[in-house]
This record gives structure tokens, sequence and C-alpha cells, in this order.
């Protein structure tokens, strides 16, 4: 039987726009002491996002998911508008109550690591989830834009634009 294997930095802003490293390279194991070896990834269009793994708490759609240097970056919308779920998942997150992002997939090929755990060479990207405690501890929501930060940026720029004016 394959096992659907969880593992996942973040942010949000009102509008429910989340970015974040889901996984993270050259941050060492994770808490089973698993690696995911760049280019490992096969990933699925229209990748759902999760509420803490559960298939039926569906919050949102992953829009980017794309290896890069630093990771796995994701990027999506939580469907604050039509989802009451997703509103508290965004509060959430503002509040620093939860910040994590986890990964599930289907393990395709992988070397043991000495001591404990597996060097991931290849996979199948199941789900990314909004969560408390990401199985690699870096994993963490990085960014979230808010109109309410937006503005008061905007305001300071405005007061300070005219402060020189004087």
């Amino acid at each position: 039987m394959e096992r659907l294997e969880i593992k996942a930095a973040l942010s949000v802003d009102e509008a429910g726009t989340i970015t974040g490293i889901a996984w993270p390279f050259n941050e060492g194991p994770d808490q089973l002491g698993d690696l995911i070896a760049p280019g490992a990834f096969t990933i699925a269009p229209d990748m759902p996002m999760l509420f803490a793994h559960d298939p039926e708490d569906l919050v949102g759609i992953w829009t980017e998911v794309k290896e890069t240097p630093e990771g796995l970056l994701v990027a999506g919308q939580l469907d604050v508008k039509e989802r009451r779920r997703a509103r508290a998942v965004r509060s959430l997150i503002t509040s620093g109550q939860i910040g994590g992002l986890s990964i599930g997939y289907r393990t395709k090929a992988f070397t043991p690591r000495a001591g404990k755990g597996r060097v991931i060479s290849a996979l199948d990207l199941v789900e990314v989830s909004v969560v408390r405690n990401p199985a690699h501890p870096r994993a963490r929501i990085t960014g979230a834009k808010s109109a309410s930060s937006a503005l008061a940026i905007a305001e300071a720029i405005s007061r300070a634009a005219s402060a020189l004016r004087i």
C-alpha cells in the first residue's frame, strides 16, 4: 500500500494571497530524518491548499508551485470570499498562531541515509497544507500581502513626502 507522506514557510494578506517555502533545500533533514533532493518533485497542476492535510478541508488553491534554489516555492489564494474556514485560517496565520507549510507526497525513489531517514530523489507532490507544526522546521509561510499594511506604508510615505515639502 502506498503511503501519502506529509512534510514543509508561509505568509498571507487580507485578500488571502499566501506565499511560502513548502520544502527548504540545504536546511537539513525533517523530523523523520528525510531530505528531498532538488529536482525530485513531480508537480501536478491545480495543487490543492488544504488545512492540516485534511482532504475535506480545502481552503484554497496553489497557483504557483515551483522549485527554486531555496526550495519548493508556493504561492496561492485562500478562498476567503466563499469559505469560512479559509477566513479562519487567514486569521490564524496573521495572528501568528500558525505559520507552517507541509507537503503531502508519494515517494517514487530514495536512498537510505546513514543513521535515520532517506534522501528522496523522486516524488509525486499531491498537496500542500497550511499547518501549525510542519515536519520540516524551516517550512514556513514567508509572505502575506496585507491591504492594511500596504495602506499604512503608503500613508507613511505620503506623510514623509509632505514633511519634505515644508
